[in-house]
This record gives structure tokens, sequence and C-alpha cells, in this order.
């Protein structure tokens, strides 16, 4: 497929720039692709209902096909065309949680294109907890179907600049509307089946999801410490490698003292052999490390702190040509659970257990 010749960004502040989101809506309108924020990431955008505009997402990101898009909406009502029916339970999720980092997959009505779904019979949906993005969609007039904007495989992006560096003469347009709030991406949560199931940890958690649906479970591939075998992928996330960067990452898991004599024993071994390694770590911990080259991802007090800050942290050893990135497990808890598969899976489930 053939790209744009170049990329156009532009700063948005606030949802009230009407000219310049009147100009992203008219390329969405037209078949064009822009990237706009949210409250998680940057997400790639492209009008859910055009199917070929759905397939310019896929060559852009170079996107497997079978890995479905999730689509935005401005207001809650705006669901009742996409979906085939809404479950009584999707309708007390959405009321407590939307908008925000939540996706909920349902049925898909008629006329949502399967190659927005990846072939499948139900849609993801969600309305993002950002005003400019809800302007935008807005402006579009239409629901917008918008994974990560970032290629395939690669740390999502929480800046317009990561977009950039991924996207640029690729997509049409990026609209810049600085760092994002949450850092990763919405939790996927499956309404379609009975008790709904997470398919996706995210920006919302399991925490939080049971104190309204205390039965809600968790699909077991999300959590595990091996690499998935998945032939469907239901929701995005599942199947393929993600959220890498260039370094090999191994991810070091346990209790805080024996991650960092281990991660202190493995860059040592890897400067020995002529490997320029770098570790991630946590504010609690980065002390054990002494002069070795260390970036500071957050605090284990808060993995709200980690969460937001973990693509760009991947993201800059690349920068700094690194080789390979030790870094530190956290407890699989609250925002926790979403921070370890992103990391488990950018490391290819190369895991040390100490």
């Amino acid at each position: 497929m053939q790209f744009v010749n170049s990329t156009k960004i532009i700063t948005v502040v606030k949802a009230d720039d009407l000219p310049q989101l009147k100009e992203a809506g008219a390329i969405v309108r037209q078949g064009g692709l822009v990237a706009f924020p949210t409250e998680t990431v940057y997400g790639l955008g492209g009008n859910a209902l055009d199917p070929e505009a759905a397939t310019k997402i896929y060559a852009a990101k170079g996107r497997p096909s079978d890995n479905p898009l999730i689509v935005h909406v401005a207001q809650p009502e705006e669901i009742e065309g996409l979906v085939a029916k809404i479950p009584a339970v999707a309708i007390e999720l959405i009321e407590r949680f939307w908008p925000g980092p939540l996706t909920l997959v349902f049925s898909a009505a008629a006329q949502v294109p399967r190659r927005t779904t990846g072939g499948l019979s139900t849609v993801a949906l969600r309305m993002p907890a950002h005003p400019v993005a809800l302007a935008f969609i807005e402006a579009c007039g239409c629901p917008i179907a918008g994974p990560s904007a970032n290629l395939s495989g690669r740390p999502s992006p929480t800046t317009a600049q990561h977009v950039m560096a991924d996207l640029a003469g690729r997509i049409d347009m990026i609209i810049d509307s600085g760092h994002t709030g949450v850092g990763v991406e919405s939790t996927v949560l499956d309404v379609t089946v009975s008790p709904p199931q997470i398919l996706r940890p995210g920006g919302l958690t399991l925490e939080q999801l049971r104190e309204v649906i205390p039965s809600v479970t968790v699909d077991p591939t999300t959590v595990q410490d091996t690499p998935p075998e998945i032939d469907l992928v239901r929701a995005p996330g599942m199947k393929y490698k993600h959220y890498a960067p260039k370094a090999e990452v191994l991810v070091i898991e346990g209790k805080p003292e024996g991650i960092a004599a281990k991660i202190c024993e493995l860059y040592d071994t890897y400067i020995s052999r002529g490997k320029k390694a770098a570790i991630m770590a946590t504010t609690e911990t980065a002390h054990y490390y002494g002069q070795r080259r260390t970036e500071i991802v957050g605090t284990r007090a808060d993995l709200g702190s980690v969460a937001v800050n973990l693509f760009d942290r991947l993201r800059c050893f690349d920068a700094q040509g690194v080789d390979v990135v030790l870094a530190e497990g956290v407890d699989m808890v609250g925002l926790g659970l979403a921070v370890m598969n992103r990391l488990r899976k950018a490391a290819g489930y190369r895991i040390i257990k100490v």
C-alpha cells in the first residue's frame, strides 16, 4: 500500500480548538488516518465503518489482520448501532466507568465491517476520558477505530513524538496534546460471556471492576509467565509480540532485594561480554545499582507511576543504543497486573525468577 508523503502534526491543548479539530475530522471522513491522544496511549484513528480505512490502519502499523481494532465513541448512546445487543451488565459498567480506560467486547452489529473487528463477530468499544479525544471523535462524525499509534510490536506511544518516530510518512496527521495520563492501554472486558472476563488488563484494575461485578474473571493467558498458545485473537494484545523495544528485555521477578542482587549479577556479566546493558528500576531499589546505567520507571508504592512511564522508558533505552534491558518485576496487583502483562510480552517471556 502506498503511504502519504508527509505527516502533519498539530498541537491541540483544549477541546474547543475547533478549526484544527475540524481539519482532523475532515481527513478521517475522506478516508485518512489521524493519530489522536487518549488518557491511556495515543490512538491511530480511522473511520470504523469504512473497511478501507481499517485496511489502511493495519498497513500503517504493519499489524496482523486478525488482531481486532478497538472502536471509540464520544457518547455512550453511539454504541447502539454498533452492537447486536447490550447486556444489563454492560449498562452497569458503562454508567460507572465511562468515559474511561475500559473497553467492552459486544456481539457486533451487521454494519460493523469485519476488517475492523479482525474477522470476529464481536466488536470492542470504549469511550475515552480525554477531552481532546472526545472532541476529535465528534468532529469526525463517525465512530473511530483506534489501535495504539505505533508500529506493530513496538512500545505503545505516550507522546506525539513517539507516534512521529514510528509512523511519520505513514499517516496523514498527528494531534499533539502532550503526555498521556494512564500510560498503558485500556482494560478489555468481554461482556458476551457470563461472568464477564478480562481479555487484556489495563488502566482500569481488576479490583475496581470487582467493586461492581464481583464475579469478573481473568483470561489465564493474560497472567501466565510463558508464551500463550492462542488461535483466535479475542482482543488486542493477546497473541502477538507487543510493546518491545529493539533491545533484548529480561524481566527479573521475586522479592525486591533478590531482584536487585540478580540484576547486578546479570548486568556485570553482560558488560564483561561487551554488551551495553541498562536497568529499569523502581525508586525503592535504585540505590542497589550504584554506578550502573539505571532508569527509574516509578515507585512500588504507586504502581500508576510505573504504568505512566513504562513505554517511555523502553523507548528511551533504544535512544541510548542499549543492547539489553534488565527490568524489575512488580507485584501483580492493581495496575501492576497491566504493567507485568506488558513487560512479559516486551521480553518475549524471557523471565528469571529469584
